[in-house]
C-alpha cells in the first residue's frame, strides 16, 4: 500500500487518512463488551453511532436499517444475503458509497457500505450497548493499529513512519492478506502425540478464543472430552457445536495453555473455498496480549500482559441472556443449555432476570452479568425472576465447570 494513502484523506477510495495534515497518529478510544470491541463513528457528520470493530469483516455493514434511512444513504446495488452451508437467510442487502466516516482523527471520506434489509443478528441486545453496525478492515488496512484496553483507546500510526516497539518480550507473526482478511500460522497441539500448523484468520470480532473447523483438513481431531453447545448466532441463526480443549497454542513465541475451543458443525459453517483455512482466534485469546495489528507491515506485535494466564473458562451456568429495553437493563433468558446448572434449577426460557444475590440486575451491564456467569466453579447465585407469565420465581444455581 503506498504511504501517500495515509498522508492526507481521501487520496485512496474508502480508505482512512488523518484528519489533520503532517499528522502521524490519533488516539480513538475503544471499550471492550463482552470480548469484542465497541468504537464510536459519525456518518456524514450525523452521530456518533457505536460499531464492532471487526478483522474478520472485509467491507463494513450497516445493520441498523433504519439509522440508513435517517440519513438518507443511496441504495446502490442489491444483494440477497447468505448463510453459513449457502442457507437463504431471506436477507437482503444493498450497497451504499460516499459515506463519510469519522472517527476521532481520523476520516475516510467516500466510503463503501453494506446495509442490511433487516436487523437479524441484534448485536445491541446481544452486547448489551446500541451497536449501528460492524467496522470492518478498511481501518486497519489504513493503519498501525495497537490495542490499548488497559487505556480504553486505540492509537493508529501512519505506517511510514511507525516504529515497532523495542523491549525483549515483544514478538511478532507474520500474517498474510487475503481478500482484505489477515491469515497466520500457529502450532496447536490436539493431543499428547499430534501437533499441527493450522491456518486461522485474525477475528477481533469473534468474542471466543480458538475455533477448529474439523472438516478442513483430515488430520484434526476432535477432543475425547467435549460439551454440545450453541457456540454462538450468524445470519442463518444458532451455529451449533461442541467445546473443547486443546492442550497448547503457541502465538509467536509464546504457549497459552488448556485453551477453550469451539468445533462448529460442519453444516453451520460458512464455506470458504476462495481462502481454505483451519478456524479462527478470536478476543477472549488477543485480550491476553498488548497487541499492535499491522496490516500494512504483514504482521502482528504482541507481548503478554497481565491477563495472560488467565484460565480460560466458559458459561458456567447454562443460559445465554438477551438485553432488552431503552436502556439494555432488562435480562431475558434466550436459552437453556440442557444438563447445566441453570437448566436444573429450573430456569425457563422467556424468565427476565431481576435480582442476583439480593441486587437486582439492572444495576449490572450484561459484561459484568457475563463475567458473574463465569466467575467460580461452585459458586452459589440466588437469582429472582419473573416468568413470561408475570409470575415471581426464586432459584438457587450452583455454577460448575462443565469443560
Amino acid at each position: 500500500m503506498s504511504t501517500s494513502a495515509h498522508a492526507q484523506p481521501g487520496t485512496a477510495s474508502g480508505l482512512f487518512g488523518f484528519s489533520k495534515a503532517q499528522q502521524k497518529k490519533a488516539r480513538i478510544p475503544i471499550l471492550l463488551q463482552r470480548n469484542l470491541l465497541v468504537v464510536k463513528a459519525r456518518l456524514n457528520g450525523n452521530g456518533p453511532y457505536n460499531f464492532l470493530l471487526d478483522t474478520g469483516v472485509n467491507t463494513s455493514i450497516i445493520t441498523s436499517p433504519t439509522l440508513a434511512d435517517s440519513l438518507g444513504l443511496r441504495h446502490g446495488q442489491q444483494y440477497r444475503v447468505v448463510g453459513a452451508g449457502g442457507l437463504d437467510t431471506g436477507l437482503l442487502a444493498y450497497q451504499t458509497d460516499s459515506v463519510r466516516v469519522e472517527l476521532d482523527g481520523v476520516v475516510a471520506p467516500h466510503m463503501t457500505w453494506l446495509v442490511l434489509s433487516d436487523d437479524a443478528l441484534n448485536l445491541s441486545g446481544y452486547i448489551g450497548v446500541p451497536i449501528h453496525g460492524i467496522l470492518g478492515s478498511e481501518l486497519f488496512r489504513s493503519f498501525v493499529v495497537s490495542l490499548q484496553l488497559e487505556d480504553n483507546q486505540m492509537v493508529v500510526h501512519d505506517p511510514a513512519t511507525f516504529r515497532a516497539p523495542s523491549g525483549t518480550k515483544w514478538d511478532a507473526v507474520p500474517l498474510t492478506l487475503q481478500k482484505n482478511k489477515a491469515y497466520f500460522t500457529a502450532d496447536v497441539q490436539l493431543t499428547d502425540s499430534l501437533t499441527l500448523p493450522l491456518k486461522l484468520v485474525l477475528d477481533t470480532g469473534a468474542s471466543h478464543a480458538l475455533s477448529i473447523e474439523l472438516e478442513s483438513d483430515p488430520r484434526l481431531m476432535a477432543p475425547a472430552r467435549r460439551l454440545p453447545t450453541d457456540l454462538g448466532r450468524g445470519l442463518s441463526g444458532i451455529v451449533q457445536g461442541y467445546l473443547g480443549r486443546v492442550p497448547t497454542l503457541r502465538l509467536g513465541r509464546y504457549i497459552l495453555r488448556s485453551v477453550l475451543t469451539s468445533y462448529p458443525n460442519a453444516a453451520d459453517v460458512q464455506r470458504r473455498t476462495d481462502v481454505p483455512r483451519n478456524g479462527n482466534i478470536g478476543y477472549e485469546l488477543l485480550k491476553r496480549f498488548s497487541l499492535i495489528i499491522d496490516y500494512p507491515h504483514q504482521r502482528m506485535l504482541l507481548r503478554p500482559n497481565s491477563k495472560f494466564r488467565d484460565p480460560f473458562e466458559h458459561d458456567m451456568c447454562g443460559i445465554e441472556l438477551l438485553a432488552a429495553g431503552p436502556q439494555y437493563r432488562r435480562y431475558l433468558v434466550l436459552r437453556v443449555m440442557p444438563g447445566s446448572p441453570a437448566a436444573t434449577a429450573g430456569l425457563e426460557v422467556e424468565d427476565e432476570l431481576l435480582s442476583i444475590n439480593f441486587l437486582p440486575v439492572e444495576g449490572f451491564t450484561l459484561t459484568q452479568l457475563d463475567r458473574l456467569l463465569h466467575s467460580e466453579d461452585g459458586r452459589l447465585l440466588l437469582i429472582v425472576l419473573r416468568r413470561a407469565d408475570g409470575s415471581l420465581h426464586t432459584a438457587s444455581v450452583r455454577l460448575k465447570r462443565q469443560i
